[in-house]
């Protein structure tokens, strides 16, 4: 099963707008994602429908963040994403009527919730602002540390 990492590349994106002055073009933003800009543009639509970004066009135009990097939280992008599945695996569900099946699902069904439910819960806890504050500290480090001649991975 194919992973969703839209709200990872999301992420990404915003922290890149974040410390942008000004739009970013679908393109720009393409390249820093190393994807294309038709799926930038995609993405950024589920986004300004959300009312967190805003786009204006024209040849300086682009992508702006619509709101303060503190009031948003992951669970706002998981959520504008249309709430894709978290988790890729899942259960069988060939043979409904099978009773080792359905309690298989069971069990599995109500771990795959609770699991869920927990990682949602986190979601709503973070913020971009959480996010640009980590960003920001491993930026330091490696500048500190590129400056001394250390080697980082």
């Amino acid at each position: 099963m194919k992973r969703d990492s839209r709200l990872s590349m999301v992420l990404h994106a915003l922290l890149h707008m974040a410390e942008h002055k000004g739009p970013m073009s679908s393109e720009v933003l393409a390249r820093c994602m190393r994807t294309n800009p038709v799926v930038v543009r995609r993405v950024m639509g589920l986004l300004r429908e959300a009312g967190l970004v805003r786009a204006t066009r024209g040849a300086a135009g682009g992508w702006e963040l619509a709101v303060a990097l503190e009031r948003v939280t992951l669970r706002q992008l998981h959520e504008a994403l249309g709430e894709p599945t978290v988790f890729a695996i899942g259960h069988k569900n060939e043979a409904p009527g099978c009773l080792v099946e359905q309690a298989v699902n069971a069990v599995m069904d109500d771990a795959f919730a609770a699991a869920e439910a927990l990682l949602l819960e986190r979601f709503a806890a973070v913020t971009l602002a959480d996010l640009a504050a980590e960003f920001s500290a491993r930026f330091a480090a490696h500048r500190s540390g590129a400056k001394a001649g250390i080697a980082r991975g």
